[in-house]
């Protein structure tokens, strides 16, 4: 495993990482809390030294599985969390979004609340969670200063999407300096994320990348192929049907980049994001030991060379030569679309 460090602060994290959201809810497959916990132990046996949770995953229980099985671990790992949702005074109907809470008192409350169910006094990262750009004013983000300057906080970030704005939000993370900026990035689906590297490239900027849904929901790691039936809990069954099948045409064109015995697909679609200096991570969605043991050895593969690199990028350019519309829908927009058209970038999903 390889190592990279947030923004300006001194937060160190793996690569590859292990994205909290499989523990403590059922979205991505059952599992009871022992088996979470194992889970997560051995990610850390495996070199993955970061955890990215939420508080409103499972209303609190991924973080109370998290800090329950990183306790005699704590200062060999990094943990960041997400703040935003109010779940304490609003039930969740099935995958619908919640309320949301930006303001500083809100902010103070959750990340105490947060830190309890961690069992820890300090998060490495706090991500304000799908906040709107209109939300994160001077007092919230003096606050996130305050709360670093206390020693609760090392770094802030901002996660987005898919339920809010996308390239509003990231400029304003940018713009601000936080040290880390969370967004679906894969190859398939390259915006927004490409627009984040290339602004901060831009701006000389030094906030990172955390890139999820690296698999593009099953496609680039061939777990969701013509043979597979998604059941209707299945976080992924929401794509539709369309999406998948341009899916499958895409992924025969890049067998290129497989190296047998040294690189499957799966590793391949890790290292086209690694591939980008404002990458720092990478967090598929892990719902065995096997797939820990297979991803996390993405940090380890080879390296796509440039001309890898390139020819992926003719690809994506011409849409792989596929006419066909594949169902998924437009960005959403903060703004009223006042970004997405001033970028010109394309439509990306969520999970």
């Amino acid at each position: 495993m390889n190592y990279r460090t947030l923004g300006e602060s001194d937060v160190e994290v793996s690569e590859v990482g292990f994205g909290a959201w499989v523990v403590g809810t059922d979205w991505w497959g059952d599992r009871d809390e022992q088996q979470a916990i194992d889970m997560v132990r051995h990610a850390v046996d495996r070199g993955i030294t970061f955890f990215d949770t939420g508080d409103v995953y499972g209303h609190g229980a991924s973080e109370e599985i998290i800090g329950q099985a990183l306790a005699d671990r704590r200062e060999e790992v990094t943990i960041g969390t997400k703040i935003g949702y109010d779940f304490y005074n609003n039930p969740q109907a099935g995958h619908g979004e919640l309320p949301k809470e930006v303001t500083p008192e809100w902010i103070e409350t959750a990340l105490d609340r947060s830190l309890d169910r961690l069992d820890t006094d300090y998060v490495d990262v706090l991500q304000l969670h799908n906040a709107n750009v209109e939300e994160v004013d001077r007092d919230v983000l003096e606050t996130l200063d305050e709360l670093q300057e206390s020693g609760r906080v090392d770094a802030v970030g901002w996660a987005l999407g898919p339920s809010i704005g996308w390239l509003a939000e990231g400029e304003a993370a940018i713009e601000h300096e936080f040290d880390a900026l969370q967004t679906v990035f894969n190859l398939f689906e390259q915006g927004p994320g490409m627009h984040f590297v290339d602004e901060i490239d831009r701006q000389d900027a030094d906030t990172s990348i955390m890139a999820r849904v690296p698999h593009s929901s099953g496609l680039l790691n061939e777990q969701v192929t013509p043979e597979t039936e998604l059941e209707d809990g299945d976080h992924r069954s929401h794509r539709p049907t369309a999406w998948y099948e341009t899916g499958w045409e895409k992924v025969e064109q890049l067998r290129f980049l497989e190296r047998d015995g040294e690189r499957t697909m799966a590793q391949a679609a890790i290292q086209w994001l690694l591939y980008h200096d404002s990458v720092a991570t990478v967090t598929p969605t892990f719902r065995t030991t096997d797939d820990i043991d297979a991803w996390a050895s993405a940090s380890d593969a080879p390296a796509l060379s440039d001309g890898e690199y390139e020819r992926v990028q003719e690809l994506y350019a011409e849409n792989f030569g596929i006419e066909r519309d594949d169902g998924m829908d437009a960005y959403r927009s903060s703004v009223g679309g006042e970004d997405i058209e001033s970028a010109g970038v394309q439509p990306a999903s969520g999970d």
